[in-house]
């Protein structure tokens, strides 16, 4: 069973059928108890950084998901804010982020001209490289993935050995993190048609 969490933000129900579609069964919850039962679990995340944190807070849950993340060690997926929830914190607001992964998340900055033209957010498709052994892109091809961006902020991890994918807009950024266990994506696999079929039917399988 894989338990989506229910914060109060989020594209749950698109996730949710996406993971119907796989033939995977989930629940889409805010209860403590279901979420300390979890296999998998996974924490959305749309909109403004300081939001989804201050909902999190709220929540009640923290403790519960840093139980089954990292001392029960379950795989655990992080999408869109969600992902920029692992960080230490964001520019885009003032309160911290979980801080599970060594990385803090910026703003998009253009500093030469011939990208100044880019628009933020970005928005659209855009190709996905993964790092060498990550489970989350297992079978993909490197040279043809892509996934559904719509971010104006992205990570910077401290440490190359979290960075779990690139994406280049302007320059290269982080699309994915990871850390044992704890996965993190930027783009919406849950609009991302066969490609975030796969990375879904991925995370089912681990």
């Amino acid at each position: 069973m894989i338990t989506i969490v229910d914060y109060d933000v989020g594209n749950l129900g698109s996730v949710k059928n996406m993971l119907k579609r796989i033939g995977a069964d989930s629940i889409i919850t805010s209860s403590r108890d279901e979420i300390l039962a979890a296999e998998k679990i996974i924490l959305p995340g749309v909109g403004k950084f300081d939001h989804c944190a201050e909902k999190l807070e709220s929540s009640g849950l923290r403790d519960c998901l840093e139980k089954k993340a990292l001392t029960d060690k379950i795989p655990f997926l992080a999408i869109c804010v969600g992902m920029q929830l692992l960080t230490k914190g964001s520019e885009e607001g003032i309160l911290p982020g979980l801080g599970w992964i060594d990385a803090e998340t910026r703003k998009f900055r253009f500093e030469e001209d011939k990208y100044r033209s880019l628009k933020i957010p970005h928005m659209g498709w855009n190709k996905v490289v993964p790092e060498e052994n990550n489970p989350l892109f297992e079978g993909f091809d490197s040279e043809n993935t892509k996934f559904y961006f719509c971010h104006s902020f992205h990570v910077i991890c401290n440490s190359p050995e979290n960075v779990g994918a690139k994406t280049n807009y302007g320059y290269e950024f982080s699309s994915a993190i990871r850390k044992e266990n704890i996965f993190g994506v930027q783009f919406h696999p849950e609009k991302s048609h066969r490609y975030g079929f796969q990375l879904f039917q991925n995370f089912v399988g681990m």
